[in-house]
């Protein structure tokens, strides 16, 4: 491994690399879609991304202009910089190690996230509390069997992986600042 593979990208290589839409949409896509990716999937999406379109209403211009200009200029351009590996024998597109020198550039997720282990941890704490005093015949625990206080624990349970789940179906992913600006 060469050392410009080993250094991190300077800030003028990192702002280079990203002054393309198509370049950062190709990080976009393979940081959200598991890293690695067939070179025409990644035109596809991409041109359905830039189109604003379902990938079934492609036209063949819109897949060629935007599969061309990624093979000729884009993806030789990142792989050179070594943030991603490209192999154009068979087509296949991996985000390199580098890529995350690009991370402290980019905008984060400001956005508030419940914090499921807290609501999980809290709701284990109080569950095993409440049978517990249950168990042990304590005040207002004592009256009330450790079947209710064993069932009403599970049934909050079930209802928290219940609620995490729907949250998580609904919560619509949203596209990076730097993506919003198209300056193709």
């Amino acid at each position: 491994m060469s050392s410009a593979e080993t250094e991190p990208l300077t800030p003028d290589g990192v702002f280079e690399l990203l002054s393309n839409h198509r370049r950062r949409m190709v990080l976009y896509y393979l940081r959200t879609n598991g890293g690695s990716v067939d070179m025409q999937e990644l035109a596809t999406e991409i041109a359905s991304m830039e189109n604003d379109v379902p990938v079934d209403e492609l036209t063949s211009q819109q897949r060629k202009r935007v599969y061309v200009s990624l093979y000729q200029t884009h993806l030789p351009k990142m792989a050179e910089m070594n943030t991603i590996e490209y192999d154009k024998d068979s087509g296949v597109v991996r985000l390199a190690e580098r890529a995350d020198d690009i991370d402290e550039y980019l905008t984060t997720d400001d956005r508030t996230t419940y914090p499921w282990r807290f609501h999980y941890f809290l709701l284990t704490v109080v569950g095993a509390t409440a049978l517990s005093l249950s168990a042990l015949n304590v005040a207002v625990f004592g009256a009330v069997s450790l079947l209710v206080v064993g069932v009403a624990t599970l049934v909050a349970l079930v209802a928290s992986i219940v609620g995490q789940y729907w949250r998580m179906q609904n919560d619509t992913e949203q596209v990076p600042v730097e993506l919003s600006q198209y300056d193709q």
